[in-house]
Protein backbone atom coordinates (compact mmCIF):
# COMPACT_ATOMS: atom_id res chain seq x y z
CA UNK A 1 0.00 0.00 0.00
CA UNK A 2 0.81 3.83 -0.48
CA UNK A 3 0.37 7.26 -0.55
CA UNK A 4 -0.18 9.71 -3.61
CA UNK A 5 1.37 12.86 -3.83
CA UNK A 6 0.94 15.42 -6.76
CA UNK A 7 2.32 18.62 -6.31
CA UNK A 8 2.51 21.36 -8.97
CA UNK A 9 1.09 18.94 -11.59
CA UNK A 10 1.17 20.00 -15.41
CA UNK A 11 -0.02 18.90 -18.17
CA UNK A 12 0.28 20.36 -21.92
CA UNK A 13 -0.73 19.55 -25.13
CA UNK A 14 1.02 21.94 -27.27
CA UNK A 15 0.09 25.08 -26.74
CA UNK A 16 -3.24 23.53 -24.83
CA UNK A 17 -3.14 23.20 -21.02
CA UNK A 18 -4.70 20.28 -20.02
CA UNK A 19 -3.86 20.34 -16.29
CA UNK A 20 -3.07 23.71 -14.23
CA UNK A 21 -0.84 22.91 -11.50
CA UNK A 22 -2.95 20.09 -9.44
CA UNK A 23 -1.71 19.60 -5.49
CA UNK A 24 -3.42 16.43 -4.34
CA UNK A 25 -2.85 14.42 -1.52
CA UNK A 26 -4.17 10.37 -1.20
CA UNK A 27 -3.64 8.79 1.75
CA UNK A 28 -2.35 5.62 2.27
CA UNK A 29 -5.17 3.03 1.47
CA UNK A 30 -7.46 6.16 0.72
CA UNK A 31 -10.61 5.75 -1.63
CA UNK A 32 -10.75 8.89 -3.84
CA UNK A 33 -12.88 9.72 -7.17
CA UNK A 34 -12.32 12.64 -9.63
CA UNK A 35 -15.34 13.55 -10.94
CA UNK A 36 -16.20 15.99 -13.33
CA UNK A 37 -17.79 16.89 -17.03
CA UNK A 38 -16.43 15.25 -19.78
CA UNK A 39 -13.06 16.98 -20.95
CA UNK A 40 -12.03 18.19 -17.69
CA UNK A 41 -8.73 16.21 -17.22
CA UNK A 42 -9.55 13.66 -14.63
CA UNK A 43 -8.30 11.10 -17.05
CA UNK A 44 -5.46 12.54 -17.95
CA UNK A 45 -5.00 13.08 -14.28
CA UNK A 46 -5.20 9.43 -13.33
CA UNK A 47 -3.12 8.58 -16.90
CA UNK A 48 -0.25 10.68 -16.06
CA UNK A 49 -0.62 8.74 -12.14
CA UNK A 50 -0.07 5.21 -13.64
CA UNK A 51 2.75 6.71 -16.11
CA UNK A 52 0.64 6.61 -19.56
CA UNK A 53 1.23 10.35 -19.94
CA UNK A 54 4.41 12.11 -18.98
CA UNK A 55 3.76 15.20 -17.19
CA UNK A 56 4.95 18.37 -18.20
CA UNK A 57 6.11 19.97 -15.09
CA UNK A 58 5.53 19.20 -11.42
CA UNK A 59 6.36 16.20 -9.35
CA UNK A 60 4.22 12.91 -8.59
CA UNK A 61 5.06 10.37 -5.85
CA UNK A 62 3.88 7.29 -5.18
CA UNK A 63 4.84 5.65 -1.60
CA UNK A 64 6.99 8.60 -1.06
CA UNK A 65 9.26 7.64 -3.90
CA UNK A 66 9.11 10.44 -7.08
CA UNK A 67 7.68 8.25 -9.92
CA UNK A 68 7.67 11.15 -12.91
CA UNK A 69 10.75 9.00 -15.12
CA UNK A 70 9.47 5.52 -13.71
CA UNK A 71 8.18 3.06 -16.12
CA UNK A 72 4.49 2.11 -16.04
CA UNK A 73 5.45 -1.58 -15.00
CA UNK A 74 7.72 -0.30 -12.45
CA UNK A 75 5.44 2.12 -10.19
CA UNK A 76 3.40 -0.88 -9.08
CA UNK A 77 -0.24 0.39 -9.89
CA UNK A 78 -2.66 -1.63 -11.45
CA UNK A 79 -5.76 0.14 -13.83
CA UNK A 80 -8.57 -1.26 -14.92
CA UNK A 81 -10.10 0.74 -18.17
CA UNK A 82 -13.65 1.13 -19.32
CA UNK A 83 -13.41 -1.24 -22.72
CA UNK A 84 -11.89 -4.19 -20.03
CA UNK A 85 -8.59 -4.61 -22.18
CA UNK A 86 -8.89 -8.28 -22.60
CA UNK A 87 -7.25 -10.63 -25.01
CA UNK A 88 -10.24 -11.99 -27.45
CA UNK A 89 -8.25 -15.18 -27.95
CA UNK A 90 -7.26 -16.20 -24.09
CA UNK A 91 -9.38 -17.46 -21.72
CA UNK A 92 -10.49 -16.20 -18.27
CA UNK A 93 -7.71 -17.60 -16.71
CA UNK A 94 -5.03 -16.65 -18.87
CA UNK A 95 -6.26 -13.09 -18.94
CA UNK A 96 -6.40 -12.93 -15.60
CA UNK A 97 -2.48 -14.28 -15.06
CA UNK A 98 -0.91 -12.78 -18.05
CA UNK A 99 0.19 -10.32 -16.17
CA UNK A 100 2.25 -12.39 -13.57
CA UNK A 101 3.21 -14.36 -16.25
CA UNK A 102 5.05 -11.43 -18.11
CA UNK A 103 6.75 -11.01 -14.85
CA UNK A 104 8.30 -14.21 -14.35
CA UNK A 105 6.09 -15.55 -11.86
CA UNK A 106 6.13 -19.78 -11.27
CA UNK A 107 2.99 -21.58 -13.07
CA UNK A 108 1.93 -23.06 -9.79
CA UNK A 109 1.94 -19.54 -8.08
CA UNK A 110 -0.17 -18.04 -11.26
CA UNK A 111 -3.12 -20.59 -10.91
CA UNK A 112 -2.92 -19.94 -7.13
CA UNK A 113 -3.38 -16.77 -7.08
CA UNK A 114 -5.51 -16.65 -10.34
CA UNK A 115 -8.00 -18.85 -8.59
CA UNK A 116 -7.84 -16.81 -5.80
CA UNK A 117 -9.08 -13.80 -7.49
CA UNK A 118 -11.81 -15.34 -8.95
CA UNK A 119 -13.30 -17.31 -6.10
CA UNK A 120 -12.85 -13.73 -4.53
CA UNK A 121 -15.25 -11.83 -7.86
CA UNK A 122 -16.98 -14.54 -8.00
CA UNK A 123 -16.47 -15.75 -11.77
CA UNK A 124 -14.84 -19.43 -11.01
CA UNK A 125 -16.91 -21.16 -13.27
CA UNK A 126 -15.89 -18.81 -16.02
CA UNK A 127 -12.22 -19.42 -15.99
CA UNK A 128 -12.42 -21.38 -19.00
CA UNK A 129 -14.31 -19.10 -21.27
CA UNK A 130 -13.24 -16.85 -23.61
CA UNK A 131 -14.33 -12.68 -23.53
CA UNK A 132 -16.89 -13.20 -26.20
CA UNK A 133 -18.87 -15.69 -24.16
CA UNK A 134 -18.85 -13.45 -21.03
CA UNK A 135 -21.35 -10.39 -20.15
CA UNK A 136 -20.43 -7.15 -19.85
CA UNK A 137 -20.64 -7.23 -16.20
CA UNK A 138 -18.30 -10.53 -16.48
CA UNK A 139 -15.69 -9.01 -18.91
CA UNK A 140 -15.78 -6.13 -16.12
CA UNK A 141 -14.73 -8.64 -13.35
CA UNK A 142 -12.09 -10.44 -15.30
CA UNK A 143 -10.63 -7.25 -16.02
CA UNK A 144 -10.69 -6.33 -11.84
CA UNK A 145 -9.41 -9.87 -11.92
CA UNK A 146 -6.47 -8.88 -13.53
CA UNK A 147 -5.56 -6.37 -11.62
CA UNK A 148 -6.16 -7.66 -7.96
CA UNK A 149 -4.43 -10.66 -8.97
CA UNK A 150 -0.92 -8.96 -8.96
CA UNK A 151 -1.65 -7.35 -5.26
CA UNK A 152 -0.39 -3.57 -6.57
CA UNK A 153 0.06 -0.72 -3.90
CA UNK A 154 -2.33 1.28 -6.02
CA UNK A 155 -5.77 0.38 -8.01
CA UNK A 156 -6.64 2.73 -11.05
CA UNK A 157 -9.91 3.03 -12.57
CA UNK A 158 -10.78 4.85 -15.66
CA UNK A 159 -14.79 4.52 -15.60
CA UNK A 160 -15.18 1.21 -15.73
CA UNK A 161 -18.86 1.21 -15.43
CA UNK A 162 -19.67 3.20 -18.36
CA UNK A 163 -19.95 0.82 -20.68
CA UNK A 164 -22.64 -1.24 -18.15
CA UNK A 165 -26.62 -0.92 -17.81
CA UNK A 166 -27.95 0.73 -14.56
CA UNK A 167 -28.66 -2.88 -12.85
CA UNK A 168 -25.21 -3.92 -13.38
CA UNK A 169 -23.60 -0.91 -12.55
CA UNK A 170 -25.51 -0.27 -9.15
CA UNK A 171 -23.97 -4.38 -8.66
CA UNK A 172 -20.90 -3.69 -9.55
CA UNK A 173 -20.36 -0.26 -7.73
CA UNK A 174 -21.09 -2.68 -4.54
CA UNK A 175 -17.89 -5.74 -5.60
CA UNK A 176 -15.60 -2.83 -6.02
CA UNK A 177 -16.39 -1.61 -2.72
CA UNK A 178 -16.17 -4.53 -1.29
CA UNK A 179 -13.42 -5.07 -2.77
CA UNK A 180 -11.59 -2.09 -1.29
CA UNK A 181 -12.53 -3.06 2.18
CA UNK A 182 -11.38 -6.60 1.61
CA UNK A 183 -7.60 -5.46 0.40
CA UNK A 184 -7.36 -1.37 1.36
CA UNK A 185 -5.46 -0.43 -1.19
CA UNK A 186 -4.97 3.37 -2.47
CA UNK A 187 -7.79 3.75 -4.62
CA UNK A 188 -7.90 6.40 -7.21
CA UNK A 189 -11.43 5.95 -9.34
CA UNK A 190 -12.19 8.21 -12.10
CA UNK A 191 -15.81 8.63 -13.19
CA UNK A 192 -18.09 11.46 -14.90
CA UNK A 193 -21.00 10.20 -12.76
CA UNK A 194 -21.11 11.87 -9.29
CA UNK A 195 -23.96 8.97 -7.92
CA UNK A 196 -20.54 6.40 -8.38
CA UNK A 197 -17.80 9.00 -6.62
CA UNK A 198 -20.92 9.88 -3.93
CA UNK A 199 -21.31 6.53 -3.06
CA UNK A 200 -17.90 4.71 -3.51
CA UNK A 201 -15.18 6.93 -2.48
CA UNK A 202 -14.15 8.14 1.51
CA UNK A 203 -12.83 11.81 -0.80
CA UNK A 204 -13.90 13.04 -4.04
CA UNK A 205 -12.21 15.44 -6.21
CA UNK A 206 -14.53 17.89 -8.32
CA UNK A 207 -12.33 18.72 -11.46
CA UNK A 208 -13.52 21.38 -13.84
CA UNK A 209 -11.75 22.69 -17.29
CA UNK A 210 -8.23 21.04 -15.65
CA UNK A 211 -8.43 22.54 -12.24
CA UNK A 212 -9.42 21.03 -8.75
CA UNK A 213 -12.45 22.74 -7.92
CA UNK A 214 -13.02 21.40 -4.25
CA UNK A 215 -12.49 18.11 -2.57
CA UNK A 216 -14.18 16.79 0.13
CA UNK A 217 -15.82 13.52 2.05
CA UNK A 218 -19.83 13.06 -0.37
CA UNK A 219 -21.54 14.34 2.21
CA UNK A 220 -19.36 17.64 2.88
CA UNK A 221 -19.68 18.32 -1.20
CA UNK A 222 -23.39 17.80 -0.87
CA UNK A 223 -24.13 20.17 2.43
CA UNK A 224 -21.18 22.67 1.70
CA UNK A 225 -20.82 23.48 -1.85
CA UNK A 226 -18.18 26.56 -2.35
CA UNK A 227 -19.93 27.21 -5.80
CA UNK A 228 -22.21 27.17 -8.14
CA UNK A 229 -20.54 24.69 -9.99
CA UNK A 230 -20.46 22.36 -7.12
CA UNK A 231 -23.75 22.77 -6.36
CA UNK A 232 -25.00 21.92 -9.54
CA UNK A 233 -22.85 18.92 -10.19
CA UNK A 234 -23.25 17.17 -7.13
CA UNK A 235 -26.54 15.75 -5.98
CA UNK A 236 -29.37 14.30 -8.46
CA UNK A 237 -31.82 16.05 -9.00
CA UNK A 238 -29.49 19.10 -9.08
CA UNK A 239 -29.73 21.58 -6.40
CA UNK A 240 -32.08 24.56 -6.82
CA UNK A 241 -31.08 28.13 -7.72
CA UNK A 242 -33.50 30.80 -7.11
CA UNK A 243 -32.76 34.01 -7.61
CA UNK A 244 -32.92 36.11 -4.51
CA UNK A 245 -31.79 39.93 -3.07
CA UNK A 246 -30.06 40.65 0.34
CA UNK A 247 -32.24 42.43 2.68
CA UNK A 248 -31.78 44.61 5.86
CA UNK A 249 -28.01 43.67 7.91
CA UNK A 250 -28.36 40.34 5.73
CA UNK A 251 -29.99 38.32 7.88
CA UNK A 252 -32.82 37.76 5.46
CA UNK A 253 -33.32 37.58 1.94
CA UNK A 254 -36.25 38.62 -0.61
CA UNK A 255 -36.93 35.42 -2.73
CA UNK A 256 -39.84 35.38 -5.52
CA UNK A 257 -41.15 38.51 -3.63
CA UNK A 258 -40.91 36.69 -0.21
CA UNK A 259 -39.09 37.69 2.13
CA UNK A 260 -37.08 34.50 4.55
CA UNK A 261 -35.15 34.96 7.62
CA UNK A 262 -32.10 32.97 7.27
CA UNK A 263 -30.36 30.84 10.39
CA UNK A 264 -27.48 33.07 10.12
CA UNK A 265 -26.33 36.33 8.33
CA UNK A 266 -24.83 36.25 4.94
CA UNK A 267 -21.97 38.67 4.24
CA UNK A 268 -23.40 40.65 1.60
CA UNK A 269 -24.69 44.36 1.02
CA UNK A 270 -28.22 45.29 1.48
CA UNK A 271 -30.13 44.81 -2.05
CA UNK A 272 -26.86 42.80 -3.97
CA UNK A 273 -28.20 39.93 -6.11
CA UNK A 274 -27.66 36.41 -5.14
CA UNK A 275 -28.40 32.67 -5.76
CA UNK A 276 -30.33 31.06 -2.71
CA UNK A 277 -29.43 27.24 -3.50
CA UNK A 278 -32.32 24.36 -2.37
CA UNK A 279 -31.82 20.41 -2.61
CA UNK A 280 -34.98 19.31 -3.85
CA UNK A 281 -35.74 17.37 -0.46
CA UNK A 282 -34.70 21.30 1.02
CA UNK A 283 -39.11 22.09 0.54
CA UNK A 284 -41.90 20.86 2.29
CA UNK A 285 -45.93 21.36 2.16
CA UNK A 286 -47.04 23.91 4.75
CA UNK A 287 -50.61 25.96 5.05
CA UNK A 288 -51.71 27.66 1.49
CA UNK A 289 -51.37 30.67 3.07
CA UNK A 290 -47.95 30.77 4.39
CA UNK A 291 -46.40 28.70 1.57
CA UNK A 292 -44.66 29.87 -1.74
CA UNK A 293 -46.82 29.57 -4.37
CA UNK A 294 -45.48 26.59 -6.98
CA UNK A 295 -47.35 25.34 -10.07
CA UNK A 296 -46.61 21.34 -10.86
CA UNK A 297 -45.51 21.35 -14.41
CA UNK A 298 -44.57 17.55 -14.38
CA UNK A 299 -45.08 14.81 -12.08
CA UNK A 300 -42.01 11.54 -11.44
CA UNK A 301 -43.10 8.91 -9.17
CA UNK A 302 -39.78 6.78 -8.47
CA UNK A 303 -41.48 4.48 -5.99
CA UNK A 304 -39.29 5.42 -2.84
CA UNK A 305 -40.31 9.66 -3.55
CA UNK A 306 -42.27 11.54 -5.88
CA UNK A 307 -40.34 14.31 -7.71
CA UNK A 308 -42.31 17.55 -8.52
CA UNK A 309 -40.91 19.53 -11.17
CA UNK A 310 -42.71 22.97 -10.26
CA UNK A 311 -42.23 26.77 -11.22
CA UNK A 312 -42.21 29.83 -9.16
CA UNK A 313 -42.94 32.60 -11.05
CA UNK A 314 -40.41 31.81 -13.82
CA UNK A 315 -37.65 29.63 -12.23
CA UNK A 316 -38.39 25.79 -12.27
CA UNK A 317 -37.60 24.00 -9.81
CA UNK A 318 -37.68 20.06 -8.73
CA UNK A 319 -39.11 19.36 -5.19
CA UNK A 320 -38.79 15.90 -3.46
CA UNK A 321 -41.89 14.58 -1.71
CA UNK A 322 -42.75 11.79 -0.17
CA UNK A 323 -45.02 9.05 -2.65
CA UNK A 324 -48.38 9.33 -0.21
CA UNK A 325 -48.76 13.27 -1.60
CA UNK A 326 -51.00 12.48 -4.36
CA UNK A 327 -49.64 15.30 -6.47
CA UNK A 328 -51.37 16.05 -10.10
CA UNK A 329 -49.42 17.86 -13.12
CA UNK A 330 -51.50 21.80 -12.76
CA UNK A 331 -51.67 21.33 -8.83
CA UNK A 332 -50.42 24.57 -6.80
CA UNK A 333 -47.62 23.69 -3.95
CA UNK A 334 -47.63 26.18 -1.16
CA UNK A 335 -43.70 25.26 -0.41
CA UNK A 336 -41.93 26.52 2.69
CA UNK A 337 -38.01 26.34 2.61
CA UNK A 338 -35.96 24.10 5.01
CA UNK A 339 -33.17 27.42 5.75
CA UNK A 340 -30.88 24.38 7.94
CA UNK A 341 -30.59 23.05 3.94
CA UNK A 342 -29.71 26.38 2.71
CA UNK A 343 -26.72 27.44 0.39
CA UNK A 344 -26.07 31.01 -0.75
CA UNK A 345 -24.16 32.29 -3.80
CA UNK A 346 -23.26 35.00 -5.53
CA UNK A 347 -24.93 35.66 -8.27
CA UNK A 348 -22.22 36.97 -10.48
CA UNK A 349 -18.64 34.72 -9.18
CA UNK A 350 -20.90 31.75 -8.14
CA UNK A 351 -18.86 31.37 -5.61
CA UNK A 352 -20.32 30.76 -1.86
CA UNK A 353 -21.10 34.02 0.38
Amino acid sequence: MASISLSGVIKDYGVVRAIHGVDLEIADGEFVAFVGPSGCGKSTLLRMIAGLEEISAGTIRIGGKIVNSVPPRERDVAMVFQDYALYPHMTVSQNIGFGLKMRGVPPDEINSRTREAAQTLQIEPLLERRPSELSGGQRQRVAMGRAIVRRPQVFLFDEPLSNLDAKLRVEMRTQIKRLHALFGRTTVYVTHDQVEALTLADRAVILKDGRLIQQGSPIELYEQPQSRFVAEFIGSPQMNMLPGIVEGDGRSVNIAGRSELLLEPIDAPRGQQILVGIRPEGFHLTDKEAGMPAAVEVVEPLGSDTMAICKIGNVTITVRLSPEHRVRTGDTLPLAIDLRKVSVFDAQSGKRI
